[in-house]
């Protein structure tokens, strides 16, 4: 083991801490009702830093004291939150709680200094867990207090910075989201090309309503019938709803389906295709993208429709625009709804009102937007390289903390030995009740 900086010492948690194995309650003694105390079960309850109530326990089993540190101890092992209440805690969680003489905030940067290393540890087959000996023997590295003190509060300061700027970051998708959106827009309203067709003496009049059946053929996909599957049928790729989505197309998993050779010609997409969803949820609902041949002779399912231009001159990329902006509206007016699911068919798609421009005009919008589509990329580039920057910066800074580099040494601190000498001596002398309390909680 390395040289640890001076004063500093190691140590397993149950010598500095109070380790509170949480055990679930019974269940007639939990509700969403707000009676009781707060129960929290796992890491699906913890916040940025404390945990948002979802049930309440009448009678707990086990019970954490505010602000003590609630470490995830069954899938995923590590993580950490503050108890903000006296509350009741499940299996999934562990409450520790500093002794006297040891910085509580300390000991919660640490747990998450150590929380990668922490999150390997689990183990079981159906939920990877670490137990209450395991955790107890986990190594401590223990400043003096007084640098203790010090170090968490560094941390608590540049830690701050490092979420703000993470705040700021996290905005950038919704902004690069809503920019993409008005990009396109301004593509089907004829905006984007406004200088454009006045340079070249061309009127928005010369814009045409055309349905989607006036300029494209509407085909439905495949139905998968093993029953009438025979020798003679092909396998091949088949696209479906899933890898359809709204402005691309999602190639990572493809599944296969035998289809007789009587209707490959009408069931292989070809470059150009534009690819319409049935529906699904609301958000599935005729969103779509073009096929590129990114695959060789591959179909597609009977929740797919494809659309095939009847003139080439005739751009995919403008039609899949604006089905996924214009016509998801017509879509949603149009199409049979219930409670969670939306479709759309074959009449509704071919009725798709669609304002086309000139073949021209529409390589100029496909040009533009491509540039500008191009532009965002490039931002969205550099924001995950910067946010991956920032996801290393915070564990790099507890790492600095915790090799004793963050702050500087006072040669006048007491060393953690001595501390830890006296915190124990004091804790021998305290009457069995009050010890007995002190272990129970």
């Amino acid at each position: 083991m390395r040289n640890l900086p001076n004063g500093w010492i190691k140590v397993p948690l149950q010598q500095c801490a109070n380790i509170n194995m949480g055990q679930s309650p019974e269940g007639k003694y939990v509700s969403e009702n707000k009676d009781g105390l707060p129960f929290y079960q796992g890491k699906a309850e913890f916040g940025k830093t404390y945990p948002i109530p979802r049930k309440f326990c009448t009678k707990p089993t086990k019970i954490a004291q505010q602000n003590d540190i609630l470490l995830s101890i069954r899938a995923p092992v590590g993580p950490t939150n503050l108890c903000p209440d006296e509350s009741c805690i499940g299996r999934g969680l562990a409450g520790i709680r500093a002794h006297d003489g040891v910085s509580q905030q300390y000991l919660l940067k640490y747990f998450k200094h150590i929380e990668p290393w922490l999150s390997q540890q689990g183990t079981g087959s159906t939920f990877k867990a670490i137990s209450g000996g395991f955790l107890s023997d986990v190594g401590v590295l223990i400043a003096p207090l007084n640098e203790q003190i010090r170090i968490a509060d560094k941390l608590d300061s540049l830690l701050a910075k490092v979420d703000a700027a993470q705040a700021r970051l996290e905005k950038i998708p919704t902004l690069l989201k809503r920019f993409r959106q008005s990009v396109l827009a301004a593509a089907t309203s004829g905006e984007l090309t406004r200088e454009w067709r006045n340079t070249n003496g061309i009127g928005f009049d010369e814009w045409t309503w055309k349905k989607l059946s006036d300029i494209a053929e509407i085909q439905g996909g495949i139905t998968k019938d093993s029953k009438k599957q025979s020798n003679d049928d092909e396998e091949v790729p088949y696209l479906r709803v899933a890898n359809v989505q709204r402005g691309y197309l999602d190639l990572k998993e493809i599944k296969t389906i035998r289809i007789p050779k009587s209707k490959l010609d009408k069931l292989l997409l070809v470059d150009g295709d534009v690819l319409f969803n049935e529906g699904g949820d609301i958000d599935k609902l005729g969103r779509g993208w073009i096929w590129e041949s990114q695959i060789d002779r591959c179909s597609f399912q009977n929740h797919v429709f494809r659309a095939r231009l009847f003139d080439s001159k005739n751009h995919p990329k403008y039609v899949s625009w604006w089905g996924n902006t214009e016509g998801f509206e017509y879509f949603i007016r149009q199409g049979k709804q219930t409670t969670n699911l939306a479709s759309i068919n074959k009449t509704i798609l071919c009725n798709l009102p669609i304002n086309m421009p000139s073949p021209e005009e529409q390589t100029e919008i496909v040009r533009r937007v491509e540039s500008l589509f191009s532009q965002a990329d490039a931002v969205e580039k550099q924001y995950l390289a910067a946010k991956q920057r920032l996801d290393r910066l915070s564990q790099a800074l507890l790492a600095k903390a915790f090799r004793g580099e963050l702050v500087p040494q006072d040669p006048n601190d007491e060393p953690a030995a001595e501390l830890l000498k006296r915190i124990q001596a004091e804790r021998t002398t305290l009457t069995p009740t009050r010890r007995q309390r002190n272990q129970s909680s």
